[in-house]
């Protein structure tokens, strides 16, 4: 049975564009108050433009603890947290070999740290919520090895691990904890990355939506840990 989640305040990572704009609108739309959160003013209030409900822009460098405790202080002191969605995210693609160590710390550092620190830091709020939830945006790529994505696999392996392990030290709280691992999504950053799938039917920024409003909606005795998005290009399963 669906349930609404009108007036629920939400804060989504990765806000300014793709998947975490397309999520961003669909919850105001669903009437929750959104905090989006996102490295630029001027696409982040693009954002806010196409949300219908109230809304708040936080520029924030998420490679940043500071930045990140800055925020999640503004945010403990504007009105308290329902849901985290932990959204943002950066490739680095291309052989293993070439990849610097310090390319591979900005990818862990976006992709991983941010959303430990992020739900390490809300945690307190969200326990005092009635309804609370996380979604972190994963990917297919956790759980299939695909060539030249080491470090961005190794980013969302560790990502997928984390949000595991945390959904059972929570569960007893009442926090959810769920993952959506879409394949490749119409997005600028995936098409610099596969510029091959471009043109073949690719999973959209709305269909990730699709799965949150899945998700935030249908809280009962029914847990769904996990949604993976394939695109129909692919073989099931």
């Amino acid at each position: 049975m669906k349930t609404s989640i009108k007036g629920r305040r939400a804060l989504i990572t990765g806000a300014g564009s793709g998947i975490g704009r397309a999520v961003a609108q669909r919850l105001s739309e669903l009437g929750c108050d959104v905090v989006l959160v996102g490295r630029t003013g001027a696409t982040l209030n693009e954002t806010a433009a196409l949300c219908p409900g109230a809304t708040k822009t936080v520029t924030c460098d998420l490679t940043d603890e500071s930045s990140i405790l800055a925020l999640v202080g503004y945010i403990r002191a504007t009105g308290g947290l329902d849901i985290l969605v932990n959204n943002a995210g950066i490739v680095q693609s291309g052989p293993l070999e070439g990849i610097s160590t310090e390319e591979f710390d900005a990818v862990m550092a976006t992709n991983v740290r941010a959303p430990f620190i992020l739900m390490r830091e809300t945690l307190s709020l969200l326990k005092a919520s009635p309804s609370p939830e996380i979604i972190n945006v994963c990917s297919v790529v956790a759980h299939e090895g695909y060539p030249n994505q080491s470090a961005y696999a190794a980013s969302k392996h560790a990502l997928c691990g984390l949000s595991k392990s945390f959904a059972n030290e929570v569960f007893e709280d009442g926090i959810r904890v769920h993952l959506i691992s879409p394949g490749g999504v119409l997005t600028d950053m995936v098409a610099k990355v596969r510029p091959e799938i471009v043109g073949t039917p690719m999973i959209l920024p709305e269909d990730v939506a699709d799965a949150a409003e899945y998700l935030l909606t249908h809280r009962s005795d029914a847990v769904c840990d996990e949604i993976r998005l394939h695109r129909v290009t692919k073989a099931p399963f």
